[in-house]
């Protein structure tokens, strides 16, 4: 491979204010840009089951005005009227805020961010308008084939747990929720030990500092709740069929794996790119260019705090779902019986990589990566660190990890479409049996 050129990579830095709020900063003097992310500890998983979906609807709420600017939409006037964008989402782990402006705009940024987050009105009016809003985007969830597959999936490999559970919630439990939960919910999650600030573009460290000390300086700290562990069980039922009149059927199977932080990540993220990354990977190669059974088949490696799958999805006619399942079987079951050739992995490790170093191209990227990794792991993974554990990946340790992960009693299987051999999909999971 060719060298790396340190003085080229954004560095970051990391301070911490008095009352335990960190901030990241990375400059990257040649952007026109700043970007600003506020990134809070808290997640679907850690909600209860009646009023799930509270932090997405936080989320939502956390736009609809502020002491200072009271009116619904003031938040986003004053970002798109600097020339700027804003947006937030919510994971099973994290709620993030951010918003990109120029960069000579970053002190209004750093003002409208930390007011959005602190001191949100929280007006009952708006309350019932954003549930309805809310409720509608649910919906569209559940209407999208390829989506509603995700969801039932997720369902079949992680039981009855929070990690299973719907992000946005069920329309049950987020007409469950109250000004109080919302309330409540910041109180409990939004202090500043449990809130990563993270600063990214042309800006100066020392300016940044000085900003989030005026900004964010003042909320007092206090320590979150702990989060349950996960269970490390699949679903009592693992197989999870949803018929529908369409055109194709949507197919998804996971294997349980290791958690965000596993020793083995690096060869799990090989052994992914093997199997199911990109046009030259062997699911795309055998289902769609030799056999032509899908237009779309691919795979994807998932960490959390505890817990992890890997992931294999298709779009497949109904007549072909089994034959589909069957192939990916045979090539998981090949990953335990045979080790990655030379070429083969020269080429997946050369694809992680340098797909890794694109995806930082933006100066956004760092801003998220340095938030993100730091909220939820503690600290930041420099570039190097990355490609580092890359290049320490053998063939053994990829068959190793399939071994793992492509194990008896560890498949969950969900289609959704005109599909009606569901008895036959499930003797196919309940009798995966890999040869070790």
């Amino acid at each position: 491979m060719s060298s790396s050129h340190p003085a080229a990579t954004p560095q970051t830095n990391v301070a911490q204010l008095s009352n335990g709020l960190r901030v990241a900063v990375t400059p990257v003097p040649h952007s026109q840009a700043a970007t600003l992310a506020a990134y809070v500890g808290v997640g679907s998983r850690d909600e209860a089951r009646t009023t799930l979906g509270l932090s997405h609807y936080l989320e939502h709420m956390l736009f609809k005005g502020t002491e200072r600017r009271p009116e619904p939409t003031a938040i986003s006037a004053a970002i798109e009227g600097a020339g700027g964008s804003l947006n937030a989402y919510t994971t099973r782990e994290l709620t993030a805020f951010w918003n990109r402006v120029p960069y000579d705009r970053l002190p209004l940024a750093m003002d409208v961010l930390a007011d959005s987050v602190q001191r949100s009105l929280l007006e009952e009016r708006e309350i019932e308008r954003e549930r309805t809003v809310i409720c509608s985007e649910i919906r569209r969830a559940h209407d999208q084939p390829a989506q509603r597959a995700g969801q039932l999936i997720s369902a079949a490999s992680y039981g009855e747990q929070p990690l299973a559970w719907e992000i946005a919630g069920d329309l049950e439990s987020v007409g469950a929720v109250t000004r109080e939960h919302l309330a409540e919910h910041i109180e409990t999650w939004y202090g500043p030990q449990n809130i990563v600030l993270s600063v990214s573009g042309n800006v100066e460290v020392d300016e940044v500092m000085t900003l989030a000390e005026r900004h964010w300086s003042s909320a007092p700290g206090e320590s979150t709740p702990p989060r349950p562990p996960a269970d490390g069980a699949l679903a009592e039922d693992p197989v999870s069929v949803e018929q529908r009149p369409i055109e194709q059927c949507n197919l998804a199977l996971a294997l349980r794996s290791g958690a965000r932080l596993d020793p083995d990540r690096y060869a799990l993220a090989l052994l992914n790119e093997v199997l199911g990354r990109g046009m030259s990977s062997r699911l795309f190669l055998e289902v769609r260019e030799r056999r032509g059974l899908a237009y779309s088949v691919g795979s994807h490696a998932a960490g959390f705090d505890d817990a992890g799958h890997l992931g294999i999805s298709a779009g497949v006619t109904a007549e072909h779902v089994i034959e589909t399942v069957e192939v990916v079987l045979n090539e998981l079951e090949r990953l335990v019986r045979e080790p990655v050739g030379d070429e083969e992995l020269s080429r997946a490790r050369e694809h992680a990589v340098g797909s890794f170093r694109l995806s930082l191209d933006a100066a956004s990227s760092w801003c998220h990566r340095a938030g993100g990794m730091l909220i939820a792991n503690g600290f930041i993974e420099s570039v190097e660190e990355v490609i580092a554990g890359y290049e320490m990946v053998e063939a053994a340790d990829i068959q190793r990890v399939a071994a793992r992960v492509v194990r008896t009693g560890n498949l969950a299987a969900a289609v959704v479409g005109p599909f009606e051999g569901e008895a036959e999909l499930r003797e196919l999971v309940a009798g995966f049996a890999p040869a070790v």
